[in-house]
């Protein structure tokens, strides 16, 4: 624009991007007006300013088919989460020219872990639905979306975060490691959260990637294989056309929802499984938030549920975040996996009453698989890991009655309680062993 090109005193290029913050905003205002303000809005926009994340989310515009446009859209999306636009992505396939058949497989691998995910193409492109590639790759893109649906309770309370504390979703890795220099030239792999690192295979014909682990002393999990990793490290990893590599970090609790469903609306009440990856010192902690998914009752009624999961002690807790807060969920605990596990004797439910719980144990992998131990998802809960007669172990349950403690009698002589484990406001475990 011309710099004469005047709106009073300003010069055009002063107010030129504000007018797409304004243009988002008021089809945002308008949306929730045309619902009563009973429905959250969603607008996407190219155009946008500093605040454009209060209204919508952002995509990166028109590019190309081609190599290099999908490598630096995960640059491009590292940036805008880093000043507050969070909600971003670009266009799977490239908008303009055609893609190969590995570049649009490729491409929907990497959407699939960028916080806004759609194809999207011009109208003169020839046709790129997944299902016109031949059935192979058919069905590379639909476990690449499965994925990615697998993942929404993450992503849901990684947008909540954001949503608080303006943390972003998808992050570089020198945000979660400051103190180490490997990590601040990085931007071919990211943090989707603290929890999940991806490195997408952005190179014509790959045979192989090299991924950056960070963390000295701490451990990755391949999220397909569960084989575990030390950081600190540069691993290459092999790689196929169906490999998207995926690691979880030691010390996390990832929700997920597993079951195969049309859509997301389909999933709301479906169960949980937990992925929890301990740390070399067995320790593992996460969050899960649930609410409706569309209206702003969590906001104005605080009708949400907000749980912290952790792991300790060889005890798996659930607790509430927000006492107040009044929000009821049909969906369950139907599977735990714990990842760096050894073999337990017997494992435990502790909610209402003691219930055993069916175990498996791959020890090829360490990974411990708990069945169907049954818990609602917005409930307190332990599960309990024993090992052997001897040692430690939880002994004692107090619920709290009022002001009063109920819970079983416990013999003294033959047991020697060393300290008290909090698992909720209400539900205390005496940590215990035999003398």
């Amino acid at each position: 624009m011309h710099k004469d090109a005047l709106h009073g005193k300003w010069e055009h290029r002063d107010i030129h991007n504000m007018y797409g913050l304004y243009v988002q905003m008021a089809t945002a205002e308008g949306q929730i007006q045309r619902s009563g303000g009973a429905e959250r809005p969603f607008v996407l926009t190219r155009a946008f300013f500093a605040g454009s994340q209060r209204f919508g989310a952002v995509w990166t515009g028109d590019n190309a088919a081609e190599w290099d446009h999908l490598k630096i859209s995960i640059p491009m999306c590292l940036s805008l989460g880093l000043v507050g636009v969070s909600f971003c992505g670009a266009d799977v396939g490239g908008f303009f020219k055609n893609p190969s058949t590995e570049l649009l497989v490729r491409w929907y691998q990497t959407g699939a872990y960028q916080p806004f995910f759609r194809a999207h193409a011009h109208l003169d492109t020839t046709r790129r639905e997944p299902w016109l590639f031949g059935p192979e790759n058919t069905a590379l893109i639909r476990e690449a979306v499965r994925q990615r649906y697998a993942l929404l309770p993450y992503w849901y309370q990684l947008f909540f975060q954001a949503y608080r504390t303006g943390m972003p979703v998808m992050r570089p890795l020198w945000v979660d490691y400051p103190k180490d220099t490997a990590t601040f030239t990085i931007d071919d792999e990211f943090l989707i959260g603290s929890d999940l690192l991806v490195h997408p295979v952005t190179e014509e014909g790959s045979r192989g990637v090299t991924a950056y682990l960070p963390g000295a002393g701490e451990v990755w999990y391949d999220v397909h294989t569960f084989q575990k990793h030390n950081g600190a490290q540069n691993l290459y990893i092999p790689v196929t056309l169906s490999s998207i590599p995926v690691f979880q970090r030691g010390g996390s609790i990832i929700p997920r929802k597993d079951r195969v469903r049309r859509s997301s609306a389909c999933m709301e009440n479906d169960p949980y499984t937990l992925y929890v990856a301990l740390s070399p010192k067995k320790f593992a902690e996460g969050k899960l938030y649930i609410d409706d998914g569309h209206s702003f009752n969590y906001d104005t009624k605080k009708e949400f549920i907000h749980r912290s999961l952790t792991f300790a002690n060889n005890a798996l807790t659930s607790s509430n975040l927000c006492p107040d807060c009044n929000f009821l969920t049909s969906s369950w605990i139907e599977k735990v996996l714990i990842l760096g596990a050894s073999k337990p004797s017997k494992v435990k439910k502790i909610s209402c009453k003691e219930t055993p719980v069916d175990f498996e144990f791959d020890s090829s992998m360490s990974v411990l698989t708990l069945r169907k131990p049954g818990m609602n998802a917005g409930d307190d809960w332990t599960l309990l890991l024993q090992y052997g007669a001897v040692g430690q172990r939880y002994f004692s349950v107090l619920k709290r009655n009022g002001s009063n403690w109920q819970g079983q009698t416990v013999n003294a002589f033959h047991f020697k309680c060393s300290n008290v484990v909090q698992t909720s406001k209400a539900l205390f475990l005496i940590l215990c062993s035999e003398k």
